[in-house]
């Protein structure tokens, strides 16, 4: 068992920033919404950035509107401790980690259901793993939450790139058998990309969108099949008036079937000759994928007379 220990002050001053040191060490408060984690969507596990202890999961994480990173409950509870604060006027109840005696934040009673509570942390005392790296740093026991709810439900995802993402979400959320769509960023090298640095074309990512769906009433052959004809696959780093390579047309395969899936179906476009174009479109491996802000999340269904540029074009593959 990983032992999770609070280092010596020598290993402290050379682990933490100032930041991170005065939080954890003299019980600070970082700034409201100008911190790490406060909008991370990510899904993974967070730790006490001291010690390592598991303290908190992504599934149970919220936007509480404070600028802090917010969680209904906690990963481990045995690994928190509680104590009556009264510093600064008020009476509150600090949130400490058992192993390494880390100050976290606070715990209110004003959180959503079904627990009501809401776990106030600061970013500084804590440390992200992604669920892709929870097995090479040691919390692979921690794996099986995000196995997810959509593997656990026979569910598949197939995540795509056609240009503005509110057009491609859009047709994409009619069809039968998709249970939901989110619009993202995906293909990059930078991290925690947001909308105002894709759109400038440097971080590398495109707008993208993840499709969950059930295998059982469409498949991801007819997914891509669709998606060929609801964008423009013969323009590289273009669809319609939007430019740049955030725009430009991909599938990001998850698996090795999806990957011959892809190069079957983008041969089939290419072949029946409906575009008299080359196809473009790039067949990836799938890399991290970043929901993006809530306001471009089933846009066009809150903006029904919104920019669009995607239409379904009477095409047979």
């Amino acid at each position: 068992m990983k032992e999770f220990r609070k280092p010596s002050a020598e290993e402290l001053k050379q682990k933490l920033d100032p930041v991170q040191f005065q939080v954890t060490q003299k019980n600070g408060t970082e700034r409201a919404f100008q911190n790490k984690y406060w909008d991370n969507k990510a899904e993974g596990i967070y730790v006490d950035v001291v010690s390592g202890e598991p303290l908190f999961s992504s599934l149970d994480k919220f936007d509480s509107g404070t600028g802090w990173p917010s969680f209904t409950k906690p990963l481990e509870q045995k690994n928190l401790l509680t104590h009556r604060d009264e510093s600064h006027g008020m009476a509150r109840v600090e949130v400490r980690s058992k192993g390494a005696d880390s100050h976290l934040g606070h715990l209110f009673d004003d959180g959503p259901k079904p627990t009501g509570q809401r776990y106030c942390m600061n970013s500084a005392s804590l440390r992200f793993i992604p669920k892709e790296q929870l097995e090479a740093e040691g919390y692979g026991q921690y794996k099986a939450l995000f196995a997810t709810e959509t593997s656990k439900a026979g569910l598949e995802k197939a995540v795509l790139a056609g240009g503005c993402f509110w057009g491609v979400e859009e047709l994409l959320r009619q069809q039968p058998g998709v249970k939901q769509t989110v619009v993202g960023y995906t293909g990059g090298y930078s991290e925690n990309p947001t909308y105002e640095t894709v759109k400038t074309g440097v971080t590398g990512h495109a707008e993208s969108i993840e499709v969950t769906f059930d295998p059982a009433k469409t498949s991801y052959e007819e997914i891509l099949k669709f998606f060929f004809k609801l964008h423009d696959p013969t323009t590289a780093n273009r669809q319609g008036n939007d430019v740049g390579t955030q725009y430009r047309s991909a599938v990001f395969y998850t698996n090795d079937a999806q990957k011959q899936t892809a190069e079957k179906v983008k041969a089939l476009v290419e072949k029946s000759g409906q575009w008299k174009k080359p196809i473009v479109t790039e067949i990836l491996p799938a890399q991290k994928f970043y929901p993006a802000e809530d306001y471009h999340q089933d846009y066009l269904q809150k903006h029904p007379q919104g920019y669009t540029c995607h239409y379904v074009r009477p095409l047979e593959f």
